[in-house]
């Protein structure tokens, strides 16, 4: 003879499961959301790779990034890329000290195409994926204005983004272990 807690146990599951199979058949029947298009998914699933493979079309330049970036990013990241509330500097840093490495946009990542895809995946934070290809073309130009890696006026698209050497693109491979 099961204990009353064991008793009160067994119920308890048996009616947590009828729950489940009953809000089951009312998920199943409400026509809640629809099937994706493959084209819908090859648009959300777009990864950009360090050699720019698969960035789409479109370009911008740092001129329309300073707006974009003072409307969507500056809130996060500070009027000149410091980092505030709690994000990430985007702007300084080095990766040649022997302190602790600031690591920014402009000192720590290795690829350009990177930083477009991180950008068009995860920006802003409070509405991800929320940017036109222009849009992130142009933030991006932006980000690598203000690291001094570009001129403001370079109009950046897929046949030239991945072109962009950054200043930390040796720092991944150790030379010295080459024979």
């Amino acid at each position: 003879m099961p204990t009353p807690k064991l008793f009160i146990t067994l119920i308890f599951c048996a009616g947590l499961l009828s729950g489940c199979q009953q809000n089951q058949s009312v998920i199943e029947g409400s026509n809640l959301g629809q099937p994706i298009s493959n084209a819908e998914l090859a648009r959300l699933d777009l990864i950009v790779g360090p050699d720019g493979s698969s960035l789409p079309p479109g370009s911008g330049n740092a001129i329309s990034g300073e707006a974009i970036y003072k409307s969507k990013c500056q809130g996060c990241h500070g009027l000149e890329g410091e980092g505030v509330n709690g994000a990430n500097p985007l702007v300084g840093g080095s990766m040649q000290t022997q302190q602790t490495p600031l690591r920014t946009l402009g000192s720590y990542w290795p690829y350009a195409s990177t930083i477009f895809d991180y950008v068009r995946r995860a920006m802003p934070a409070n509405a991800p994926k929320s940017l036109s290809d222009a849009e992130v073309y142009s933030v991006t130009a932006y980000l690598l204005f203000m690291n001094q890696i570009i001129a403001k006026d370079l109009s950046l698209d897929k046949d030239n983004l991945a072109q962009i050497v950054m200043p930390n693109a040796e720092g991944f491979i150790d030379r010295s272990a080459r024979h």
